[in-house]
C-alpha cells in the first residue's frame, strides 16, 4: 500500500507544483524536481509518514524500477530522432559536436580541479579529479526531452540537440571507462588494461547489438496485429522487455559484459523507425503513454537528490569549480565544433546552453567510482551537489536558450482565444 500511495502522491504533487511553475513561466521538469524534494526525506519525509513523503533514501530506492523503466522510454523516444533522411543531413555536425564538447568538458574540468588538488592535496587526489573530469561529460537526455516536448520545439537547433545528447552518452561511457580505469590503477598500483579498454568497447558494442535486434523483433512483431492498441501494447512491451535484458550483467574469462540501458533503447528505438513504415504513429502513442510516467520519474530523480551536501565546505568550493567549469567546457566545445562544421548563429550561440543538464548518467557513474573505496564518497557527494544544481536550473537554461534559438513558438493569437472562450462558457455555465 505505501508504494502505491508514494507513486500517487508523487504524480499529483508534481502535478499540482507544475501550475504553480506555470505563472512563474519555468519547465514543467523544474516543478516535478522540486515537487520530489518538497516530499523527499529532507523535508515532507522528516514527519515520518509513510506513503505521505519519503521519510529516507531507502523508501525513495523503492521506486528505482520505476525509474529505469522511464529511462527506456525515454532512450526509446530519442531513438526516435536518429531518421537517416535527417542524418545525412545532419550526422556529421552531430558526431563532430558531440565528441568534441564532452572533450572540452572533460579537459576543462580535470585542468581546473587539478589545480584544486596542488591547493588541497589532503582533500581532492589525483584519482578523484580524473574520475570528475570523466563525469563532467554526461548530459541529461530525460531533462532535455522533457522540455523539447512540453514546449513543442522545432527547427534545426531541436533536430541537431537530441542526437547530440544520444551520441554523448556513448562518449562519455567511453571517456569514464579509461579515466576511472587510470584512477583505478593510481589507488592499487595494478594496471588493467581489461577495464580500460576492452570492457568500455565491449559494453558499446553489446548494447547497440541487443537493441538492435529487439528493433527488427518489434518491427516483426508490429505485422502480426492489425489494431493500433495492440501494435502499441506490443511496443511498450518489447521497450519493457529491452530495458529488463539490458540489466544483465556477466563475465567472459576476465571480460565483463554489460549494457548501457541507454543506448540499448536508443538503438531500439532508432532501428523501429527507420523500418517499420507505422513507427510514427505508434511512437506518437507511446509519447502519451508514457507522460506520466516520466512525471513520476522526474518527481522521484527530485527526491533522491541529496541535500546534506550542502553542509560541507570542501564539497561546495570543489561543486561549484566543476560546475563552473564544467559549463564552460559543455559551452566552448560546442561553440568552436559548431563553428568548424557551419552551423547556423542560432545553433553556434544557444546549442552549448542546452547540453548543461546532468542527472542520471552522471549519477550511474559515481555509483561505480565508489569501487575506489575512500577516494569515491567524495566523488559521489560532489556530483550530487552538481546534479542537485544542473537538475534545477539546467532544464530552463535548456527552454531558454530554445526560446531565444526562436524554436519554442509563443501560444498562438487563434489558441488563447479558443481557450478564452472555452474558460467564459465554464464561467457562464456556473452562473
Amino acid at each position: 500500500m505505501n508504494i502505491l500511495l508514494s507513486v500517487s502522491i508523487s504524480l499529483l504533487a508534481g502535478l499540482l507544483m507544475t501550475r504553480f511553475f506555470k505563472k512563474l513561466k519555468l519547465p514543467s521538469v523544474t516543478a516535478y524536481l522540486i515537487a520530489g524534494v518538497l516530499i523527499g526525506p529532507y523535508c515532507l519525509g522528516r514527519l515520518g509518514i509513510n506513503g505521505l513523503g519519503f521519510d529516507s533514501m531507502h523508501s525513495v530506492e523503492t521506486l528505482g524500477l520505476i525509474s529505469e523503466v522511464a529511462l527506456g522510454f525515454i532512450a526509446f523516444s530519442i531513438g526516435n530522432e536518429f531518421i537517416l533522411s535527417d542524418l545525412k543531413k545532419t550526422g556529421k555536425q552531430a558526431f563532430v559536436i558531440g565528441i568534441v564538447q564532452a572533450l572540452f568538458a572533460c579537459l576543462l574540468v580535470d585542468g581546473a580541479l587539478f589545480v584544486v588538488h596542488l591547493m588541497m592535496p589532503n582533500i581532492l587526489t589525483l584519482p578523484q579529479v580524473l574520475t570528475l573530469g570523466a563525469i563532467a561529460t554526461a548530459t541529461a537526455p530525460a531533462a532535455t526531452l522533457m522540455v523539447v516536448r512540453q514546449y513543442k520545439a522545432k527547427g534545426p537547433l531541436t533536430k541537431l540537440l537530441l542526437p547530440i545528447v544520444a551520441l554523448d552518452d556513448a562518449v562519455g561511457l567511453i571517456m569514464f571507462a579509461v579515466s576511472f580505469g587510470i584512477a583505478k590503477t593510481l589507488v592499487s598500483g595494478e594496471v588493467d588494461l581489461i577495464s580500460i579498454i576492452v570492457n568500455p568497447i565491449v559494453e558499446i558494442v553489446a548494447s547497440l547489438l541487443l537493441g538492435a535486434v529487439m528493433g527488427a523483433v518489434l518491427t516483426h512483431l508490429e505485422k502480426l496485429f492489425n489494431s493500433n492498441t495492440n501494435r502499441l501494447n506490443l511496443t511498450i512491451g518489447v521497450v519493457l522487455v529491452t530495458a529488463s535484458i539490458s540489466m544483465l550483467h556477466f563475465s567472459i574469462g576476465p571480460v565483463e559484459v554489460h549494457f548501457s540501458s541507454l543506448l540499448t533503447c536508443m538503438m531500439l528505438g532508432t532501428i523501429f523507425c527507420n523500418i517499420c513504415p507505422l513507427s510514427h504513429d505508434l511512437m506518437a502513442a507511446s509519447d502519451k503513454w508514457t507522460s506520466p510516467l516520466f512525471a513520476i520519474f522526474f518527481v522521484i530523480s527530485g527526491a533522491e537528490l541529496e541535500l546534506k551536501v550542502f553542509g560541507s565546505l570542501s564539497i561546495v568550493i570543489i561543486g561549484i569549480v566543476y560546475i563552473v567549469f564544467r559549463s564552460i567546457g559543455k559551452y566552448t566545445g560546442t561553440l568552436i565544433s559548431a563553428i568548424a562544421t557551419k552551423c547556423s548563429k542560432p545553433i553556434c550561440k544557444y546549442l552549448g546552453i542546452t547540453l548543461l543538464p546532468q542527472a542520471g548518467v552522471a549519477l550511474g557513474m559515481c555509483t561505480t567510482a565508489m569501487q575506489l573505496g575512500e577516494h569515491g564518497n567524495l566523488i559521489r557527494n560532489i556530483t550530487l551537489f552538481a546534479v542537485l544544481i544542473y537538475e534545477i536550473f539546467g532544464p530552463l537554461f535548456t527552454r531558454m536558450a530554445l526560446t531565444a534559438a526562436g524554436e519554442i513558438a509563443p501560444m498562438p493569437d487563434h489558441v488563447k482565444e479558443r481557450r478564452m472562450h472555452k474558460l467564459n462558457e465554464a464561467k457562464e455555465l456556473k452562473k
